[in-house]
């Protein structure tokens, strides 16, 4: 993994059978700041090319996890078919977030960052982490909301999108005791990560703040608005703007 934020070589892919019915595609690095934008290309290019075979393709940090119809095509030649989009994908590593030929789309979310010690807000670490870093409460937001993220993963629940990577000078460890309710909509830092909580659940990332942003709806498709390779910006808003998104949408505060 690159620690500095410099973009390193293009990583070599290996190959594991995951099940009858899928490949999965491993590369050697880590929160790679070239890695999903690859990632997405990839996975375009196998489905429109072998939608045929290809069911799905699942994208995660430094992997793909292809499923396949085994009825239709041999693993090994799936894999020869693989291959070819691999090796044929360029690596791009320019300055994604200023490119307008990188990969993903730029999916602006709202956040009302709390104020130190706010009494309202359900969860809030915004004075721990303000102590953890030495920073002000402006500068941790300026911090967080100074850059883009890219989305490097979705798992835990659906709709948690792992963002990547916050500023060296707000990077926090995970709670040592992980919450057993944190609210919809909690944003928050974990280590190189950030993060918007899609639904309350429990979880151990420090909450920084809070945003009326959909992250999952089953009823629309894609039931995600973002997808690996995507981009996200913060834009920092008011308690009342944050209400008054929330309550157009039908939340609750």
């Amino acid at each position: 993994m690159s620690s500095t934020g410099q973009f390193t070589t293009r990583p070599e892919v290996t190959f594991a059978i995951a099940g009858v019915d899928a490949l999965l595609l491993q590369f050697d690095q880590q929160l790679d700041p070239c890695m999903p934008g690859f990632l997405a290309n990839i996975r375009q290019t196998i489905l429109r090319e072998h939608g045929d075979v290809v069911q799905e393709v699942v994208p995660s940090y430094a992997s793909l996890l292809v499923y396949y119809e085994p009825r239709l095509v041999r693993t090994y030649d799936l894999q020869q078919l693989l291959e070819v989009v691999v090796n044929d994908t360029p690596w791009l590593c320019s300055v994604w977030s200023v490119d307008t030929e990188a990969p993903g789309k730029l999916v602006e979310v709202p956040v009302w960052y709390f104020p130190e010690g706010h009494n309202t807000a359900p969860v809030n670490d915004m004075a721990a982490i303000c102590k953890h870093t030495g920073l002000s409460q402006e500068k941790v937001i300026a911090e967080h909301s100074g850059i883009d993220y890219q989305v490097y993963a979705l798992g835990f629940a659906p709709g948690f999108a792992y963002l990547g990577r916050v500023a060296e000078c707000l990077e926090m460890p995970r709670l040592a005791k992980p919450r057993q309710h944190v609210p919809a909509g909690s944003v928050g830092i974990a280590e190189q990560q950030t993060a918007v909580y899609p639904q309350a659940s429990p979880g151990g990332w420090n909450i920084l703040g809070l945003s009326p942003f959909q992250w999952f709806n089953p009823n629309s498709k894609p039931m995600t608005p973002v997808q690996v390779g995507d981009r996200i910006r913060f834009n920092a808003i008011s308690e009342a703007e944050y209400k008054q998104l929330l309550q157009a949408q039908g939340g609750q505060s």
